[in-house]
């Protein structure tokens, strides 16, 4: 097959097995870390982007997509839910009131913020009753003082269902901050798998909660799911509200900032296999001196010498890259099946389920990062090859040749 002149040096000289040890062993070894580097950070990406994903569903189990809320209170929601509703890509509405304050059980005492609800309503808003591991959501009805804990709270307050805990509340009057108490007994426990929601999350029955903060039955606000979360709300503009991204911008911006932090550091591993093909190919440049002096006397010119050796270069990178991909991408669908092996086999745990709720790592590959990676592992490989290239194309034949 028909080739052009410099591809067919530069592969010959790939392949040729006269080549020095050394100097195969570190185009073996560049081929090498460039396929790691490129492995690695698809694998890592690919479990960053799972846990990301992992984490705003466990997020989103127990809380609305988007709040509209009123200090004064909003006494007739119904309407307000009606009109909501007729907005493209709303799916429930639903009241609440929100309350901050400090739940005791005996001589122990935990930071709460209790969310009042509305049972039926709240259904359609968030998955609070999937997540339940004890008691139902149909047992917080107006005037039973029952309660929903989160699973880390109880444990931290020392109580079960059936046990009755206080709800300490600051209430403002004539000047004063006064503490209000009310006594509620337990009627179940949830697990969200998010620590804030599991250590410092409570529900009550939305009457209860309007009465303790003042509203006289009227709900502070209004909670809204969407048909998808994660598209710009598309409420009436003239309303003013919060989604669950601004609240909880800190979380997805550590997790953003993560995942920039990995792409750098493990790119360095790449760094690290462009010098080694800087330095096998510059070993291939003083090795094939002779060569080089020979073709420019039959009248190659200066720049198609520097295609030889940038053939090289960008076919170890190539490959390299390649088999990052291929490597990368196995192992990230089938990380359920390699983690659970890794621990048999080295008898330890990754994520441990006492310290961590994720005990199974996520995977989710993205082609953005498949596509992006790759592209930059293989910039960095060619442009690694630039200066040996520009070598091979300044050697002089006479001097070359001199002792020959």
């Amino acid at each position: 097959m028909f080739q052009p002149l410099e591809w067919f040096i530069g592969l010959r000289y790939l392949r040729s097995r006269r080549r020095r040890g050394v100097v195969s062993f570190m185009s073996t070894a560049s081929l090498i870390g460039i396929a790691l580097g490129v492995a690695a950070l698809i694998i890592i990406l690919s479990v960053m982007n799972g846990l990301e994903t992992e984490t705003r569903t466990r997020l989103l189990s127990v809380n609305a997509h988007a709040t509209i809320s009123s200090r004064a209170g909003i006494a007739d929601w119904r309407a307000w839910a009606a009109r909501l509703k007729d907005a493209p890509g709303v799916t429930g509405v639903a009241p609440y009131v929100a309350i901050e304050g400090m739940l005791a059980a005996g001589t122990n005492l935990r930071p709460v913020l209790v969310r009042g609800v509305e049972p039926d309503a709240e259904r359609a808003v968030s998955e609070i009753e999937r997540e339940l591991v004890t008691g139902s959501l149909a047992e917080l009805a107006p005037g039973a003082h029952r309660m929903l804990l989160g699973r880390v709270l109880a444990r931290g307050l020392g109580v079960d269902v059936d046990d009755t805990v206080t709800l300490l509340v600051p209430r403002a009057s004539e000047g004063r901050v006064l503490p209000r108490y009310a006594a509620f007994t337990v009627a179940g426990v949830f697990e969200a798998g998010i620590q804030d929601n599991d250590s410092r999350l409570a529900f009550i029955d939305l009457e209860d909660a309007s009465e303790l903060k003042g509203l006289r039955g009227a709900a502070e606000g209004v909670a809204i799911r969407l048909a998808n979360p994660l598209e710009e709300s598309a409420l009436p503009p003239d309303l003013k509200y919060s989604d669950w991204a601004e609240d909880h911008r800190n979380l997805f911006t550590a997790i953003h900032i993560e995942k920039v932090m990995m792409r750098i550091i493990l790119m360095f591993i790449v760094a690290v296999a462009a010098f080694n093909i800087v330095a096998s190919l510059m070993m291939v440049v003083i090795d094939k001196q002779k060569d080089i002096a020979i073709l420019r006397t039959c009248g190659l010119e200066p720049g198609r010498v520097a295609r030889i050796f940038l053939v090289q270069g960008a076919m170890i990178g190539l490959v390299g890259t390649l088999a990052g991909i291929a490597l990368g991408v196995v192992c990230s669908l089938n990380i359920h099946v390699i983690v659970p092996w890794l621990e048999d086999t080295f008898h330890f745990k990754i994520m441990p389920g006492d310290v961590y709720y994720v005990t199974q790592i996520p995977s989710e590959v993205h082609l953005f990062d498949v596509l992006t990676i790759p592209a930059a592992a293989f910039l960095v490989a060619l442009l690694a090859t630039l200066y040996p290239a520009r070598r091979a194309a300044a050697v002089a034949p006479a001097v070359a040749l001199r002792y020959d």
